[in-house]
């Protein structure tokens, strides 16, 4: 309920209300429901919802709104069915038409998403949310130009709209249009939902230039794992013009942050943080020194386990996987809360192709709730599922350095196989991240990556008997 109506009991009335018409007190009620709907209240607003249409079945606004309640419960395909009855009520509703295209976008229904998000600019040229929503659809259909388009076209309705901005920016740095590409990156702090970088503060964001002695830079481990991972090979290049650096860095990425940091101080919590001149994030270092794709600084030295844990991780596998076996590390799902995750990640069952080459050892680097997969694995191939007993990347790295090679979707063991220079085969959806460029299967950010590449079909299993092949066939050594 909303705060205003969080009262002990009902206060007096004062006069009379007015007597509400039965469509006046209905556009009351589906008012309602969209406060309780925006506050995450998913149950209070459809309740409210099917109260409207037990009146009135056929209320293109109350049928639309349970598609986007069923859509914010991660029912694509309800939501889509929900909200293409509202659009045979109304087929003048360019809202309704925008919102059928993200819910077509989502179920992979392209060309269904091009024809509604096309009508819904037709009906409203001057909603920023319907060129937006095409300009995504553009992306994940690779059509570069027209996502670029679409989103130059909501900022003319709109200068400083940050989606639009950053749109641009992934389509331009997935060309490798670096120097636009990074500008326009800079507009993912403004997006909504997204967390400040860090406490508010009156010093400036730091423009690339030498600070004078005794004036310390912070650097902030900022976005995913990955984006860290790949981001720290420039601290000691921001280290050269900084007299000193300390760095915001989660707990659990110290292992890695660190080989790069020299003898920064380094903090997990803010109440830490020292004294600094100015600030930057990691992911903003590519940006300020320039980088293009033929200038991408190496992560030189690559990182190394710690011989101890090494040592002890590699008697570990060696009691587990049968003498002679070649260990292939696996990683088969991301973060569920990436916003791609659904286009990236797989399961296990998929792997089925590496699972039957012969004297092999798959070694599951697995974390999360993709782990219980493992409980319905039945192949040849022994499987080692080591993922509980990782406690961090320290551990990850040891086990790294104890296989020949790794299998992974785009997460951060990918990254950090490519940083540590060990041979890692990546599977790459149709529409990959930006960083993996638009062809080709080698990448200048790990030269020991293989990139395998999804074809138009968006289908994995060409995709995997690939990277099997590569691996009981292999051309030439990375």
């Amino acid at each position: 309920m909303p705060d205003d109506e969080l009262r002990a009991g009902p206060e007096p009335a004062t006069e009379t209300p007015p007597e509400q018409s039965p469509e006046q007190r209905l556009a009351g009620l589906l008012n309602l429901a969209g406060e309780h709907e925006r506050a995450g209240r998913l149950d209070e607003a459809e309740a409210l919802l099917n109260r409207i249409r037990d009146e009135a079945p056929d209320h293109p606004a109350a049928i639309h709104q349970l598609g986007i309640v069923a859509f914010r419960r991660g029912q694509p395909r309800r939501a889509a069915k929900l909200m293409e009855r509202s659009a045979e009520l109304n087929p003048n509703s360019a809202l309704f038409h925008r919102n059928l295209c993200e819910a077509y976008r989502t179920l992979d229904r392209y060309d269904d998403a091009l024809a509604v998000g096309l009508r819904a600019v037709q009906l409203d040229p001057r909603d920023i949310l319907c060129r937006h929503n095409l300009s995504v659809l553009h992306y994940d259909r690779l059509e570069l130009d027209d996502a670029i388009a679409s989103a130059a076209e909501a900022l003319k309705l709109e200068p400083n709209f940050p989606g639009a901005h950053f749109g641009i920016a992934e389509a331009t740095l997935l060309r490798g249009e670096f120097a636009r590409g990074w500008e326009e990156y800079e507009w993912r702090f403004r997006l909504a939902g997204v967390p400040p970088l860090m406490p508010s503060t009156e010093k400036p964001q730091w423009d690339g230039r030498k600070l004078p002695g005794g004036a310390r830079l912070l650097l902030i481990a900022d976005q995913g794992y990955g984006d860290v991972i790949q981001f720290s090979r420039y601290i000691p290049w921001a280290a050269a013009r900084a007299p000193e650096i300390a760095i915001a860095c989660s707990a659990e990425l110290r292992p890695v942050v660190g080989q790069y940091a020299g003898g920064a101080a380094m903090f997990d919590h803010w109440d830490s943080c020292p004294e600094f001149v100015a600030y930057s994030a990691l992911s903003s270092l590519p940006r300020l020194a320039g980088t293009r794709p033929d200038s991408i600084p190496q992560a030189t030295p690559p990182l190394r386990a710690d011989a101890a844990k090494r040592a002890a991780w590699a008697a570990r596998l060696d009691a587990l996987s049968p003498q002679g076996y070649r260990r292939i590390g696996i990683v088969w799902a991301g973060r569920p809360t990436h916003r791609n995750d659904r286009r990236r990640s797989i399961d296990l069952e998929r792997l089925g192709p590496l699972a039957a080459l012969p004297g092999v050892t798959l070694v599951a680097l697995q974390k999360g709730a993709s782990q219980a997969q493992i409980g319905r694995y039945w192949r040849q191939a022994p499987l080692l599922n080591l993922g509980p007993e990782i406690r961090d990347y320290a551990d990850t790295m040891a086990i790294l350095e104890c296989l020949e090679r790794v299998v992974a979707v785009d997460t951060s063991v990918a990254h950090l196989a490519g940083a540590m220079g060990k041979p890692v085969s990546i599977m790459l959806p149709y529409a990959p991240d930006w960083r993996w460029g638009l062809r080709g299967d080698t990448t200048p950010w790990y030269p020991t990556a293989r990139l395998f590449r999804q074809d138009m079909r968006r289908d994995w299993s060409t995709v995997i008997a690939e990277v099997a092949g590569s691996i009981r066939d292999p051309i030439a050594p990375i």
